[in-house]
């Protein structure tokens, strides 16, 4: 962002103040008329001191960003290092307009006066939506006492920024519905090795005599042991939807897309269980085939944002949808967060439910989307093919939810409170089934 090739040069003002008075002294001594001398003489001094205080420095100007890493809807500063300024009066920024950038002032156009011993007013700049923003980028010129000569305007170039979905801290009231452990928020349901209490039961051959619980045993009249649960952590799956993004985005705090929602969905739920101290990965169906493998604290979470933050909607290349292995255990939660607009996913979706998973699909589709049309489309046929769409989904929805697949509305955090808490209750209900794949 450092430039060193511009110049100083004559400015247009202090061209037309010379041409204008020295025209106007020749006209005056011409034709005999000493008011003419009177009416250009601001003229002429306004050049001569323009031409006096001609600038015997080149400066060298750079900016410098706060942070290159933010949440959307969070601000930073854009500051402005000069060196040679010594013949600076006024500094001129303009910020060059990018997509889902707002910059202050409004417009991205700043003048400041350079006096001695002070700085150059900051840029303010906020990202407003979530990915991969160029921030910074602007033209600087200079001016010298008199507005005689100015350097510039030159170009600066920005800088990449990462800008992270925004973050709701919330943690969830409800138990996961089949918890695998006790090192996170959620209990295990399963017995085996640990320390928090289960249950008493009869003695069984293999049972540690150390687990003997006398006082009922001698109540009962034969041996019962105490049942402890298994200290293992429960595994949430977040499998992200980035086939396509539907309706039109205005960035935080304005119209939502489809993406939009479940991104931040996404980035809400690893908060929520990362924070909780569950192991969650992440898997992104897009082009890219973004994976974050289990892991647990803010290092793991800062990971599953950045990934986020880099997603771009299209198909995968390389493999199917319904061929996809997720790479789920016995007891992981399957959050699968989609608009249900693809019959192959919403195929693996039931796949994921029939192995008997706990699997519950977020609709991330705001209400009265309206997705956009190429100008050549006619607009009748193309409302005609979107409502077909969400008709198809309507029998994908249908076919989810008889499946045992819940499907809610993204409503914040506590969209999944509920669900859990009916899940969990289900699991507990003794049934015949295989283990995960």
């Amino acid at each position: 962002m450092i430039d060193a090739g511009s110049r100083w040069q004559l400015t247009g003002s202090l061209g037309r103040a010379l041409a204008v008075g020295g025209v106007g002294l020749a006209l005056a001594l011409a034709i005999g008329r000493p008011a003419l001398v009177v009416v250009v003489a601001p003229l002429v001094v306004a050049g001569a001191l323009g031409l006096v205080h001609k600038p015997t420095h080149e400066p060298m100007v750079y900016a410098s960003l706060a942070h290159l890493q933010l949440h959307e809807g969070q601000g930073t500063r854009s500051r402005l290092q000069a060196t040679g300024t010594e013949d600076v009066e006024h500094v001129a920024r303009v910020a060059s307009p990018q997509p889902y950038i707002a910059v202050h002032p409004h417009e991205g156009a700043l003048g400041h006066l350079l006096r001695p011993g002070e700085g150059v007013a900051p840029l303010e700049i906020s990202p407003r939506r979530w990915g991969r923003r160029l921030v910074g980028a602007e033209k600087v010129a200079l001016t010298s006492a008199w507005a005689g000569y100015r350097w510039g305007p030159t170009p600066l170039v920005g800088r990449e920024m990462s800008v992270l979905p925004t973050l709701t801290h919330f943690r969830a009231g409800g138990e996961a519905p089949q918890p695998i452990g006790l090192i996170g928020a959620h209990r295990s349901r399963r017995d085996g090795d640990g320390t928090e209490f289960s249950s008493i039961r009869a003695f069984h051959p293999g049972d540690r005599l150390r687990r003997i619980n006398w006082r009922v045993s001698l109540k009962e009249g034969s041996l019962h042991v105490e049942s402890t649960r298994a200290e293992e952590d429960a595994a949430v799956l977040l499998i992200v939807d980035a086939l396509a993004d539907y309706g039109m985005s205005g960035g935080v705090e304005s119209t939502d897309s489809s993406l939009d929602v479940t991104v931040r969905a996404a980035a809400a739920l690893a908060d929520q269980y990362v924070g909780g101290g569950d192991r969650v990965s992440l898997r992104v169906l897009s082009p890219g085939g973004e994976y974050v493998g289990y892991g647990t604290g803010t290092r793991h979470l800062r990971r599953i944002l950045i990934l986020l933050s880099n997603v771009r909607p299209g198909v995968p290349r390389d493999v199917a949808i319904d061929q996809i292995d997720f790479r789920t255990t016995a007891g992981t939660v399957v959050v699968v967060i989609s608009p249900m607009l693809s019959e192959p996913l919403a195929t693996a979706t039931v796949r994921l439910a029939r192995r008997g998973l706990p699997v519950i699909v977020i609709d991330p589709l705001p209400a009265g989307t309206i997705p956009s049309v190429h100008p050549d489309v006619d607009d009748e046929v193309a409302d005609l093919a979107w409502r077909m769409r969400l008709l198809d989904r309507s029998h994908l929805l249908a076919r989810l939810a008889s499946s045992g697949c819940p499907v809610v509305p993204w409503n914040g955090p506590r969209t999944l409170e509920e669900i859990l808490r009916r899940l969990a209750r289900r699991g507990q209900v003794p049934r015949v089934g295989g283990g995960a794949g």
